[in-house]
């Protein structure tokens, strides 16, 4: 198949699957579930997530005028197809916030600071949004589930939530629900105690809410992943508190979990105590994830591979260095002297021509990518459910001089 590389490739049936195990997660709990932008904005699919979502939440202007052009029922795009928009950031402007009632159905915001700045936007000489905006506060229900301090919203001087301190036994005037994240890529287990947590910390103000939103982490379209334990959590929240109407989940990553894959060709192959892969794919630029958070990405290599998400069944799945016979570190082609994605082992040796192709590439990287040295951003292509290859898009020059001015 000619691919042109380095290329993303968005399965869309493995979208499908994801969308299908959401599907019977709302079904089952009777909960909204919304997409994370911030995760996965690769909008030539939603049209396929709109089926099963009910629409998406954005961490700035730009994400928020997306999700309103491309998933927002109130946009002629969508018409009857489309959804919620929701909006959080750790703080707004007032020119963002202007721009932002435009577009959103509901605003959470992170300190009672910003709820007090921006009150008035259902009302009063400085509103100008159409139509009547939900608020609702972030908290904080000071409980860890993370392993990663920099994911975990809850560790210790986290800017992110309020803390049941912080609130008196009231909520603000126009409050109407709360909003609570505090898992990464996560099982059931560790939000049916963060819904424990929360219900000690902030049970008298649950009295007083509308919604609930259980944010996002949630891994819930893994494979292992305790979807009874999940609805259960959610069924047996919504009995103790039956003045909570609606509860929202936000996930990102779950949406777009293993649907995805960034191909790269072998440029040169280099010895320095070991062979070393140089890739037309940059791990600096294209991954950042893997060296920021960092964790090692699964790889294949497959002469039959049709653009699917996961290798086939005669793919050389990259080992454990050491663990097959040719060990070898692939890097990218940036000058960034740490611009490596890590080592593998092959049954057979790389080869400057071969193809390599890095799994579960199409959420928290696609929306990551930088032109750093000038290197552009890899094609982007589709797979449909009838195992045509679609292009997407294509980025060149213009793509980087227009960041720059």
């Amino acid at each position: 198949m000619n691919i042109p590389t380095p290329s993303f490739v968005i399965d869309e049936a493995a979208i499908g699957r994801n969308m299908d195990v959401l599907s019977v997660v709302k079904e089952r709990a009777g909960c909204r579930v919304l997409l994370a932008l911030k995760a996965f904005s690769a909008f030539s699919v939603f049209p396929l997530m709109r089926r099963a979502l009910d629409g998406c939440c954005a961490s700035s202007v730009d994400e928020a005028r997306l999700g309103w052009e491309k998933f927002g029922v109130r946009s002629a795009e969508c018409g009857v197809g489309g959804g919620e928009v929701h909006a959080f950031a750790a703080a707004f402007s007032v020119a963002e916030m202007r721009e932002l009632v435009g577009y959103v159905d509901h605003i959470t915001f992170n300190s009672l600071a910003q709820m007090e700045m921006f009150h008035h936007v259902n009302g009063g000489r400085d509103a100008v949004a159409a139509m009547p905006v939900t608020l609702g506060l972030r908290i904080n229900p000071e409980h860890s589930e993370g392993h990663t301090e920099i994911y975990d919203p809850c560790a210790p001087r986290s800017r992110l939530g309020i803390r049941r301190c912080a609130l008196g036994s009231r909520l603000p005037e126009g409050v109407t629900g709360l909003h609570c994240h505090n898992l990464c890529e996560q099982g059931a287990e560790p939000f049916a105690r963060t819904v424990a947590a929360i219900e000690e910390k902030f049970g008298d103000l649950l009295a007083q809410c509308a919604w609930m939103n259980f944010g996002g982490g949630h891994h819930i379209t893994r494979e292992g992943y305790d979807l009874d334990l999940l609805c259960e959590t959610i069924n047996a929240f919504r009995a103790r508190h039956p003045n909570i109407k609606t509860i929202y989940l936000e996930p990102g990553e779950a949406c777009a979990l293993d649907a995805g894959t960034l191909v790269a060709t072998v440029l040169d192959v280099v010895e320095n105590e070991m062979p070393i892969a140089i890739l037309d794919a940059s791990c600096a630029c294209h991954t950042p994830d893997v060296m920021e958070m960092p964790y090692r990405p699964r790889v294949f290599r497959d002469a039959a591979w049709q653009g699917e998400s996961a290798p086939g069944a005669q793919a050389d799945r990259g080992g454990e260095p050491g663990v097959k016979p040719h060990t070898v570190r692939l890097a990218g082609a940036s000058c960034l002297a740490g611009d490596v994605f890590g080592d593998w082992s092959f049954d057979t040796p790389l080869r400057t021509g071969d193809r390599v192709i890095f799994e579960d590439m199409a959420h928290y990287t696609m929306v990551k990518t930088n032109t750093f040295n000038g290197i552009r951003l890899p094609h982007i292509m589709a797979r449909g459910a009838d195992a045509q290859m679609r292009l997407i898009k294509s980025f060149g020059y213009e793509d980087f001089r227009g960041r720059l001015g």
